[in-house]
């Protein structure tokens, strides 16, 4: 009796938790109503659509998204505004809605989500009138003729210009500065001058200057000895220069009594005697007359014309070593002009590729150069076209082309198809297809639309396999095209072979568009290669070009 008891208890007790959670879901509530501020509008006019919802602060609510207004076209969707009180908030969702032709539309029951359960809004009726034109006051023109509009062209030639000016001045100075044959100056041309004829340019020049009008001695035999050291210096001894008086004298003695010189004892004297002089001058403060200076200057004169007859003529072999020194000189000059405009040129180089990384990335320089297909797949000229019927609209880097397909004909239910493709080898590939059945209107068991739609998805797959797709991994979404035309988005990935034994595979994308009806099945199927940024923004450009005419038209 006691177990009896205890089990009635124990049911007792399940059944009243029960109808405790049972009230607690009646009592958590939630009311949804829709309104607009208007039902008749002129062509264009804005309309507010208003949603609101009132329910437990605990409960979460979804409000529609995207074009599910049609035929209205939502042209803006508000932040929704909440209002809290007790245990409870009032939610209000504001969509901005419009029309473009006239005529009377209704705005389809709107889905709201709260909770998990799915509530619905009233149907709602709006009128789009004409705007009343008065032709008394406002004149009537035909309309214009459609203009075709170019495409805005990008700023990227500008910086091309940019940089073909400031390469253009580079190289200008470059030349200027570097390459040019730059006129010589006056002491540039007295230093190519051989020494004998610069010597005799010195002496003339020492008889301009006013040394002894002034009575400058001092600095009258300092240039003058500095003449003959000079010359002696460059052709007889290279230390001539920086020795002294004795030093210079003994060498020259030296070189006569070996006969590398023919220079006789008198001619040796009289330059000695000078050299000594022009010391007492500088060192001893000696002032000799001005008319025995004049005669020093005549001596130095035809000393240099006696040492210049001393010497012996140069050899072939001296003359081939100095035309090989001129020509080592010059190209050793030629090449630092080659190494300078280099340098110049790889930091030129350097700094436009710095400056357009900075502005595009180093990735899309380096596409840019290397000339990456995807990349010129994307930035081509392309195509916008319509392929089969009804027509789809469809802009692509490539104009289609047609392929010949086989279809499984069915004596119940002939086929017809047209598939239309281009591909780029390995990385991406696009086809539009269109299947039309010819359906018995007294057949039964007809395939629904849903079914249809699945099964040509399953013949693409099945496609795919056939060239050697394998992993597969698909995804379906819903997919509205610009002009409204709703399908069947299936996406995924998958791995595609590229190369005819199908040894070697590479990662990919999949995008494969559905549109159906009762007899009619469009498909727009692409697969590329995965992980190409190029490929991504080809992909979507593609895929918001979309658009399906229906067979009227």
């Amino acid at each position: 009796m006691k177990k009896q008891y205890l089990k009635y208890n124990k049911v007792n007790t399940k059944g009243f938790w029960s109808l405790i959670f049972f009230l607690f879901s009646f009592l958590s509530f939630a009311q949804v109503t829709s309104s607009i501020d208007s039902t008749s509008i002129k062509i264009g006019e804005q309309i507010t659509y208003k949603i609101e919802v009132e329910t437990d602060t605990t409960n979460a609510v979804i409000f529609p998204e995207g074009q599910t207004f049609m035929p209205l076209e939502m042209i803006e969707s508000y932040q929704p505004d909440t209002t809290k009180y007790d245990a409870k908030y009032k939610l209000i969702k504001k969509y901005g809605l419009t029309q473009f032709d006239s005529g009377k539309y209704v705005i389809p029951k709107q889905k709201i989500i709260i909770a998990g359960k799915t509530f619905a809004t009233d149907s709602m009726l709006v009128e789009v009138n004409d705007i009343v034109v008065d032709t008394t006051k406002q004149k009537l023109y035909d309309i214009k003729p459609m203009m075709d509009v170019k495409k805005p062209s990008s700023n990227w030639w500008l910086w091309l210009l940019l940089i073909i000016a400031i390469a253009v001045i580079i190289a200008f100075l470059v030349y200027w500065f570097v390459w040019r044959k730059k006129p010589l100056t006056e002491e540039e041309k007295i230093a190519q001058l051989p020494p004998y004829d610069r010597a005799k340019l010195a002496l003339k020049q020492l008889d301009e200057t006013k040394y002894l009008e002034r009575a400058e001695i001092k600095e009258y035999y300092s240039e003058l000895t500095f003449i003959i050291r000079k010359y002696l210096d460059e052709k007889v001894y290279d230390k001539a220069l920086e020795s002294t008086t004795d030093q210079l004298i003994d060498r020259l003695n030296l070189l006569q009594e070996g006969n590398q010189i023919e220079l006789s004892k008198d001619d040796i004297k009289n330059i000695e005697d000078i050299l000594k002089r022009a010391d007492l001058v500088k060192f001893a403060k000696s002032a000799p007359d001005i008319e025995l200076a004049k005669l020093d200057r005549q001596t130095v004169d035809t000393e240099i014309d006696q040492v210049k007859e001393a010497l012996p003529e140069p050899s072939e072999e001296d003359l081939r070593k100095n035309e090989e020194y001129l020509k080592l000189r010059a190209k050793k000059e030629k090449q630092e002009k080659i190494w300078i405009t280099a340098a110049i040129a790889f930091v030129f180089l350097i700094g436009t590729v710095g400056v357009f990384s900075y502005k595009y990335g180093i990735n899309y320089v380096i596409d840019t150069v290397t000339g990456k297909d995807t990349k010129q797949l994307l930035e081509g000229n392309w195509v916008t076209s319509e392929y089969g019927f009804p027509p789809i609209t469809i802009s692509t880097p490539e104009v289609l082309k047609r392929e010949d397909v086989e279809v499984e004909q069915s004596i119940a239910q002939p086929i017809t198809k047209t598939a239309f493709s281009y591909a780029l080898e390995n990385q991406f590939y696009v086809t539009v297809s269109t299947t039309t059945i010819e359906v018995n209107p007294q057949a039964e068991n007809k395939p629904s639309v849903e079914q249809n739609i699945q099964k040509v998805i399953e013949d693409n797959f099945r496609a795919l396999e056939a060239n050697g797709a394998r992993n597969i991994l698909p995804v379906n979404d819903k997919f509205v095209t610009p002009n409204g035309a709703e399908g069947l988005k299936t996406s995924g990935t998958l791995e595609f072979p590229v190369d005819e034994a199908k040894e070697k595979y590479v990662s990919g994308q999949f995008e494969l568009l559905s549109f159906a009806s009762e007899n009619v099945m469009q498909q727009v199927m692409i697969y590329y290669l995965k992980d190409d940024v190029y490929l991504d923004q080809v992909v979507e450009r593609v895929l918001a070009s979309v658009e399906l005419k229906p067979k009227e038209e």
